[in-house]
């Protein structure tokens, strides 16, 4: 009897344990799945609202006056008027200059721990229905796709390819839909579709990081130093910014997918539905760029 109690108790503590250990995976899953949300929130906004910012200022220089004075931007919100005017030169101390990069580098850490949380540590990465292949099999082909997205991505920019908005739309469709075909093809349809997001949002902070970043840096030192900066530092940071407000949006639809598993990655149609996704993410960007 009392072996049978003592073999009852180490159940009930294997239990306890078991549902304390699922308690803080849930915690920490909400928790850095908040933080994710919203560090992509000021991101995202910020990114669009600089280039709104700079639509505006390309149609006002177009009609400028011609007398010298710069173009202002009006604007009303919360319990004040703003007045934003673009400068060609630096007036102030470089560490006057409010740079915005830590946002985009908080929403790519968070997102990487929910990916290994929910996915890379969990049974959701591979499923045995869609190929036979191992967890760490799956992990590894993941980051491939993270890396491989991003360099590919940025020698096509940077080639002949880059100079035309419709060839390199067109290669990254055809790209995007490659890539998506296969991770259906060796991965869970869910992990599929979030591997996807997570290449474009890894291409994202890429961009920022290792393109933009740079060009400012040498955009702030060039104007505090008195001379006048290269025009072209200040079109590679703005085209890749551009580049990612289009991405911004199909990763938005990509991190919702997994709730209509109907609709999404687990129709017979997955991999076309994502690409159709993302298509319709790139015309959802270029109305709110132009609003």
């Amino acid at each position: 009897m009392a072996t049978r109690r003592t073999g009852e108790a180490e159940a009930d503590g294997r239990q306890g344990a078991s549902k304390l250990t699922f308690s803080i995976r849930e915690w920490l899953n909400l928790s850095v799945r908040w933080f994710h949300i919203f560090a992509a929130i000021m991101w995202v906004g910020q990114t669009y609202y600089f280039t709104w910012l700079d639509g505006q200022f390309g149609r006002l220089e177009k009609t400028a006056a011609g007398d010298g004075t710069a173009p202002q931007i009006w604007m009303v919100h919360s319990g004040g008027f703003y007045a934003v005017t673009k400068q060609n030169s630096l007036g102030v101390s470089p560490g006057q200059v409010r740079w915005f990069r830590w946002e985009a580098l908080m929403t790519w850490l968070s997102g990487m721990v929910l990916l290994f949380l929910v996915y890379y540590s969990s049974s959701g990465l591979v499923d045995s229905d869609v190929a036979n292949i191992s967890q760490g099999a799956g992990i590894a082909i993941g980051l491939a796709v993270l890396l491989g997205g991003w360099l590919i991505y940025d020698l096509a920019a940077r080639s002949p390819l880059g100079r035309s908005e419709a060839a390199f739309a067109g290669f990254s469709l055809i790209m995007i839909a490659a890539i998506a075909w296969g991770l259906m093809h060796l991965l869970s349809g869910r992990a599929a579709y979030i591997e996807v997001g997570a290449m474009l949002g890894t291409i994202m902070t890429a961009n920022v990081w290792f393109r933009i970043l740079p060009s400012q840096r040498k955009m702030i030192a060039t104007a505090a130093a008195g001379a006048r900066f290269d025009a072209s530092l200040a079109a590679q940071a703005k085209l890749r910014s551009k580049q990612n407000t289009f991405m911004a949006v199909p990763v938005v639809f990509i991190m919702i997918s997994n709730h209509f598993p109907v609709a999404t990655y687990g129709n017979t149609y997955g991999w076309e539905i994502l690409v159709a996704l993302v298509m319709i993410g790139w015309a959802a960007a270029k109305l709110i760029r132009e609003a």
